[in-house]
């Protein structure tokens, strides 16, 4: 019975463990901005 408990905290160690470090192992800033398009469509096209 002892086994069987000291096994299933030992696979419950491990599952928070996993979480913790998906949870806090990211980049320091966050996630990295998309680049941003031009702004070349913002002017209005040139007048024949």
């Amino acid at each position: 019975m002892g086994l069987i408990l000291l096994e299933a905290l030992l696979a419950l160690v491990v599952l928070v463990a996993i979480v913790w470090w998906t949870m806090f192992s990211g980049r320091k800033g966050g996630e990295l901005q998309a680049p941003q398009p031009p702004d070349d469509d913002k002017q209005p096209p040139p007048s024949p």
